[in-house]
């Protein structure tokens, strides 16, 4: 499979020498703004952009020289970016923050302010969208979104800039996504958006997947709750029906879940022989910071990033040692 040489010099400079993506991930911005205003015991208006700057800066300050690449949004992340370390890439989000909840399906929409262009103009190797995705969704709603990965794809091709495309499940009935009934359908919900996105016509560069299976409900795993949707060996197998369907290369992003638990999921991916090519990982590694930036500010935040926020995207690192790298899933050559 053949890509342009402008994305492979945009790929390279967001993997490690091994080819493979240990990406940060901090494009938060309306989830970040209320868990910060939550610590802070104020209203989500409360916390400005210089703070949302602030916290993201000692983010990328800390955790870029232990990653690969960074995620960061136009909105707030700008600045940040200028403080990565000079071994790690830059993603840009291209997308608004969250949906829009007043019509049915969870509909993406654009930055109006950002274009593909200027995600490269502002030193970017890649852009990143993030879409709401399930095949169980109603067609017309799917078909507006397939449409809409195809228009972004489209504009990636002909600025010869990476396109990696996250998709996150979720219900349509609108149940419980951290459940057990939801779990138990979250394979097919994960491997059926693996398999559509990986059509040629989206010119997607990266899939950035969810794990399949939601590690608590495994009988055996570390996380184990109690309330089981998969025994370890169906888990491996829908880790490894996720690796099969894939066209593209594909990583893993850890979905807002704590580091012993993305820790544990990646350990599955490991043992299953999924041939998935690193992660974009922001929560579990920086999360529990927040409530030391409420409490204490910038300069405590460093420090606890220094010292649990480092441990933490370096227990990812481990982890993801079986990682393949991202051009073996193309077929071509590690020099190129």
């Amino acid at each position: 499979m053949m890509m342009s040489e402008g994305k492979l010099r945009h790929m390279k400079a967001l993997a490690n020498k091994h080819g493979v993506i240990a990406a940060a991930a901090m494009d938060q911005r309306g989830s970040l703004q209320k868990s910060i205003a939550a610590a802070k015991g104020v209203d989500a208006k409360s916390v400005t952009p210089e703070m949302m700057d602030e916290f993201k800066t000692a983010v990328v300050k800390v955790l870029t020289p232990h990653a690969s690449a960074i995620l960061l949004d136009p909105e707030y992340g700008l600045n940040a970016a200028k403080a990565r370390a000079s071994n790690a890439g830059l993603l840009l989000a291209y997308e608004e923050s969250g949906y829009d909840n007043t019509k049915e399906g969870r509909l993406p929409d654009l930055l109006p302010h950002v274009s593909g262009k200027r995600i490269m103009d502002w030193g970017a190797n890649a852009v990143k969208i993030l879409i709401y995705y399930t095949p169980f969704d109603h067609p017309e709603v799917n078909d507006i979104k397939h449409a809409f990965v195809e228009r972004i794809g489209a504009e990636c091709e002909f600025l010869q800039i990476p396109f990696f495309l996250e998709f996150v499940g979720y219900d349509p009935k609108g149940g419980d996504e951290k459940g057990l009934e939801f779990a138990k359908i979250k394979p097919q919900v994960v491997i059926g958006a693996m398999k559509e996105f990986s059509k040629s016509q989206y010119n997607v560069d990266v899939l950035k997947v969810e794990v399949p299976i939601n590690a608590n409900y495994v009988e055996g795993s570390a996380v184990y709750k109690g309330q089981k949707a998969y025994s370890m060996e169906e888990a491996k197998g829908y880790f490894r029906q996720g690796s099969e369907v894939a066209g593209k290369p594909f990583i893993y992003l850890s979905a807002g879940v704590g580091n012993a638990q993305f820790v544990e999921s990646l350990r599955m991916a490991a043992e299953a022989g999924t041939d998935y090519s690193g992660v974009l990982c922001g929560r579990a590694t920086w999360k529990e910071g927040i409530p030391v930036y409420a409490k204490s500010g910038a300069k405590a935040l460093e420090e606890w990033l220094a010292d649990e926020g480092v441990k933490n995207i370096n227990a990812v690192n481990d982890a993801i040692k079986p990682a393949k790298p991202w051009y073996a899933k193309l077929g071509i050559a590690a020099g190129v």
